[in-house]
């Protein structure tokens, strides 16, 4: 990676060093998400099952529904949920606004 970001990334300028970011940037994502799965995959399993679901699409169809109805452990829930997805995705958004 630093040899792309470096060394490539220098002697490119225009479209294909904007398309050497995009690549960049995607091969990042893809190097958290496999450092990261297996934790964000048990903290967001042992957030859902705190409210009773087993699956994002559970959750959110307990939320249209009503049945979900302490709120604060619903935040929380969605904060955990929200926060491994920026981990992966932007962690400079976590670092930032956190």
């Amino acid at each position: 990676m630093e040899f792309l970001e470096k060394d490539v990334a220098g002697a490119l300028s225009g479209r294909p060093h904007f398309h050497l970011r995009v690549a960049v940037n995607a091969l990042n994502i893809v190097r958290r998400q496999l450092e990261l799965s297996n934790e964000n995959n048990r903290l967001c399993d042992a957030a859902l099952a705190s409210l009773g679901v087993s699956s994002e699409r559970e959750l959110a169809d307990a939320i249209r529904s009503g049945t979900i109805e302490d709120g604060y452990r619903l935040r929380g829930v969605l904060r955990t949920l929200v926060t491994a997805r920026l981990q992966v995705n932007n962690p400079t958004y976590l670092e930032t606004y956190s």
